[in-house]
């Protein structure tokens, strides 16, 4: 098989570049995907996903030992199905605030330069104050369509604690708090499948690879030509190979297939190919904790997967089962010398524990305490072929202090008087720690990923960067990387919104003249 483009990687982005890219008729496209179809029922379902977590739909990662966690190795979901992880995520639209790409000093990746990539993919239904979003992209940006009352209490306590109420939560600044704008359209998941891959799949200069793993790139001297499947078999490119398959996946194949820590990669019989040392390196990712409280009134998400609420999702669109989980966010500095928001607050109408694969049977409410911009950083290294996740949490101790101050306030939210009537006592296994060293523990112990991890295949204009400001891996041809791993840091939001932009912006530079 022989295409112009070959993409590898039926993710975020690597939906975005099959539509953009296919939609000139004299090219063709490959699409290559590990995964299988889309087509589960609880992808469509917006409160589904935990029950996606830990299947086929799910590369079912685990870190290695964290030794600042506790000697935990940590579950990372991914998505390993069309959509990637926009098929199993929250449908949390966050792009971050204004600093975060500005903050990355790399030429035309400021905030004013993808800020249009942004609005370009944006399908605004509802309120749009200001004109802050997109109203005739493909990507459907929704308010939740049944917010529990409980979600309601928490704006209000929000309110109290003297926080920002925002109009638009996507603004250039997101300090403040505000429900979640969601990836649906009428109730339903509306992935980056769905948005971008769907309609151009019409097209017969595009095609969908599903299950198929791809190995390495194929060069012949310096020029990547093609990429080598799992089991034997090429698929070649006549213009580029474009890897789009993530923070873990993108990397992985490039050391696979030789690019990367020279002296590492010939430890593994790794053929050098190109010297890379950065590949792998600047892993990032948003380390989440939380605090749990029985809920007084038994209006939550527990016990909402019922028959009648599942018939009033399938007549009406309504009810829980519309809920992504995650249903209101605050943006705080926790301390004044931040130059902007450096813990998110994560709102959810039940106790979303160990990934909500834990299921109480008990009423209860969760805050959830996430670290923005973390200063610990992790890498991907091979072993055996396989890739070896280190995101080395908390070796920065200012991050287990971000985390302890987000707590402290997490805690006050559910003793406003907004929440009164909704907060009890703590909820298993949350145990109200006090004192800071109680509160660190907690973390360390209890921690989990917000499933964010970047910075992988970092972006740059230095000679040490991974790829260049066009996404070109350096010394080498025909060869990008379009994903969050280009990212030099994390954003202060979720990692869905940039992917798509990154995807949206790296369309218009490979097509350039």
């Amino acid at each position: 098989m022989e295409f112009d483009y070959v993409v590898v990687g039926a993710g975020s982005a690597g939906c975005v570049l099959a539509n953009r890219l296919s939609a000139d008729p004299e090219v063709s496209v490959a699409l290559v995907e590990a995964g299988g179809k889309d087509d589960k029922l609880e992808i469509r379902i917006p409160a589904g996903f935990p029950k996606l977590f830990k299947t086929e739909y799910d590369w079912n990662y685990s870190t290695a030992k964290q030794p600042e966690m506790a000697g935990r190795e940590l579950y990372w979901p991914r998505g390993k199905v069309v959509g990637g992880s926009s098929s199993l995520n929250a449908q949390m639209w966050v792009r971050g605030h204004r600093l975060d790409y500005d903050q990355w000093d790399v030429p035309g990746w400021g905030y004013e330069d993808v800020l249009p990539y942004f609005r370009k993919a944006e399908r605004r239904v509802g309120s749009n104050r200001g004109g802050v979003y997109g109203e005739a992209g493909p990507l459907v940006v929704s308010e939740l369509r049944s917010p529990n009352v409980t979600t309601k209490a928490f704006l209000k306590a929000c309110e109290e604690m003297g926080f920002t109420r925002l109009e638009e939560l996507n603004g250039p600044s997101n300090e403040g708090y505000s429900p979640t704008p969601v990836t649906q359209s009428r109730g339903r998941r509306w992935s980056a499948a769905d948005a971008y891959l769907r309609p151009a799949l019409k097209r017969p200069n595009l095609r969908l690879v599903t299950g198929s793993t791809v190995r390495r790139v194929v060069f012949e001297g310096n020029r990547a030509v093609g990429v080598e499947r799992e089991g034997g078999g090429q698929i070649r490119a006549r213009r580029e190979v474009i890897l789009s398959a993530g923070a873990i996946g993108s990397p992985w194949i490039l050391l696979r297939s030789g690019v990367g820590p020279a002296d590492e990669l010939r430890d593994e019989g790794v053929e050098v190919v190109r010297d890379l040392p950065e590949v792998g390196r600047n892993l990032q990712d948003h380390l989440a904790t939380g605090v749990y409280v029985e809920c007084k009134q038994p209006v939550t998400l527990v016990k909402a997967d019922t028959l009648v609420n599942l018939l009033r999702y399938v007549i009406f669109r309504s009810g829980p089962f519309t809920t992504n989980v995650g249903e209101a966010v605050a943006f705080i500095r926790t301390s004044p010398a931040e130059p902007a928001p450096d813990v998110e607050l994560v709102f959810a109408p039940g106790p979303f524990i160990n990934h909500g694969l834990d299921k109480p049977e008990d009423h209860g409410l969760t805050v959830g305490v996430i670290l923005l911009q973390p200063e610990s950083r992790g890498r991907i290294t091979l072993s055996g072929g396989q890739p070896v996740i280190d995101p080395a949490y908390l070796t920065s101790e200012a991050d287990v202090r971000r985390l302890v101050e987000g707590l402290k306030v997490a805690k006050q939210v559910f003793a406003t008087s907004a929440m009164r009537p909704y907060a009890g006592g703590p909820l298993a296994p949350y145990r109200d720690p006090e004192s800071d060293e109680e509160l660190a523990q907690w973390v360390r112990e209890r921690g989990e990923t917000l499933y964010h991890p970047v910075g992988t295949c970092r972006m740059g204009t230095d000679p040490g960067s991974v790829v260049d400001p066009s996404l070109r891996v350096r010394g080498l041809e025909r060869l990008r990387v379009v994903d969050v791993s280009i990212m030099p840091t994390l954003n202060r939001g979720h990692t869905h919104a940039p992917a798509i932009m990154i995807g949206e912006k790296a369309a218009d530079l490979i097509l350039a003249p």
